[in-house]
């Protein structure tokens, strides 16, 4: 696609965004995008194929405006991997109450297989967020149920905050989940020597996690385990953290 194109392309997109903002999901007929973006319904079609492909595309545009608030105020947290936990959380739920059209569109009507990969991103985004945390022996669980667990909460503290109006809206019911949600999967300061064992495991794990991931290509770098080995052990460390 040529850079004009693609700037058409953005362009559109910015004035469907505007309507989603203004009237929600039903605001973005075709039409209503087309005469609002100044180019005729077929070219509009040709650029999205049709409305499901139009809002598609929006709630892509949705996950990077997200990421890019996230970033920038994950940026501004002191170096601590739960108070990055808490400010995530506290970015996540003010991008919904602030853009509910998008964050409905986002997470509301989710289809297993088709998420975008801007929302993959916001995924691995909160994983590393916790790998951090069990790097440093802060979480207590395994850091895949971690992520389901707060992603869970989170997404369902936001669409609850949405559902109510303004006025009604109790900023603390957020704040009190929260706080209840990360202390069940956080411990409160890094293990002292020789305890908290259940923490240890987790923060091995999240070493050889990185080691694989993140390592040179060749085969076991950095890791001096065979595959089998690895999982071996990695089985071990989870029972050992409970």
């Amino acid at each position: 696609m040529s850079e004009e194109r693609r700037a058409v392309r953005r362009q559109v997109l910015q004035v469907a965004a505007r309507l989603l903002e203004e009237g929600g999901s039903e605001a973005v007929s075709t039409r209503a995008v087309a005469a609002a973006a100044g180019i005729t319904a077929p070219a509009l079609y040709r650029m999205f194929d049709d409305k499901d492909g139009l809002l598609a595309e929006l709630a892509a545009y949705g996950f990077e405006m997200y990421l890019a608030e996230k970033r920038e105020g994950l940026a501004l947290t002191p170096d601590d991997p739960v108070a990055d936990l808490y400010r995530g959380w506290d970015l996540h739920v003010d991008f919904g109450v602030q853009h509910p059209a998008f964050y409905m569109l986002m997470y509301g009507t989710v289809r297993p297989g088709r998420r975008p990969p801007a929302a993959d991103e916001a995924h691995a985004l909160l994983v590393r967020l916790l790998r951090r945390a069990a790097d440093a022996g802060r979480l207590r669980v395994p850091v895949e149920q971690a992520t389901r667990v707060i992603h869970a909460a989170t997404t369902g503290a936001t669409l609850a905050l949405i559902g109510e109006a303004p006025s009604e809206r109790d900023p603390t019911t957020s704040a009190r989940l929260r706080d209840t949600v990360i202390a069940s999967v956080t411990t409160d300061q890094p293990a002292a020597s020789g305890s908290d064992l259940a923490s240890r495991a987790l923060a091995l794990d999240a070493a050889l996690e990185t080691a694989l991931t993140t390592g040179p290509p060749a085969a076991d770098a950095g890791v001096p385990l065979r595959a089998a080995e690895t999982a071996l052990l990695r089985e071990w460390l989870h029972q050992l953290a409970g």
